[in-house]
């Protein structure tokens, strides 16, 4: 899937933050996404996977990331990025989602969601290689199993309450969400460039 006409060229590319600015400017969420990014190290094995790939011909050479600092997605995805990136060796440019409405149409969930964190992996020479959007299989699945449960459990539940137990009750897969994100990662780099 080639994206020639892209409005992520190299030079935009360029303007997006690096990791550690993106986490001195943003407003809220500061002490979480240190927390998953101190609490998050990439194995051995899966860092020399990873750069093994980014010294790949037109392996991965750069990763630019979608997000905001608001999300949950983002809040637990984007620390994750960010360490795979170190791991490889690569640069990440991170863009905030709604500052940058032209780069965020180009990578709608289904063509229509505006979903995030959002990964794309370039080559050395700014080609695409492919994407990666919002959180993995087995969180999407067990998202909407916890969501089921709490709202059957209670049927009157407000949106605050529902929000608050939907926030507990995934942060307690955290840990087994971001080891899947490694996993997704890995296989969609390894089938994208063979």
């Amino acid at each position: 899937m080639a994206r020639e006409d892209s409005v992520v060229t190299p030079e935009r590319f360029s303007q997006g933050f690096d990791y550690p600015t993106y986490i001195d400017q943003i407003k809220v969420n500061k002490a979480r996404f240190e927390g998953f990014y101190n609490g998050f190290t990439v194995s051995p094995e899966d860092a020399a996977t990873f750069k093994e790939l980014a010294q790949r011909p037109n392996g991965p050479a750069k990763l630019m990331v979608i997000g905001e600092d608001w999300c949950g997605d983002v809040i637990r995805g984007l620390p994750v990025l960010a360490r795979i990136a170190e791991a490889a060796g690569i640069p990440i440019s991170i863009f905030a989602r709604d500052s940058h409405p032209d780069i965020r149409d180009e990578y709608l969930k289904e063509g229509k969601y505006q979903s995030i964190p959002v990964a794309v992996f370039y080559t050395a020479d700014h080609q695409y290689i492919c994407h990666w959007i919002e959180r993995p299989e087995i969180a999407v699945k067990e998202q909407r199993e916890i969501e089921k449960a709490i709202r059957d459990e209670n049927p009157g539940i407000d949106d605050r309450e529902f929000g608050q137990q939907r926030r507990a009750r995934t942060g307690a897969k955290a840990e087994d969400w971001i080891a899947a994100t490694v996993v997704e990662l890995k296989e969609l780099l390894t089938k994208s460039l063979s």
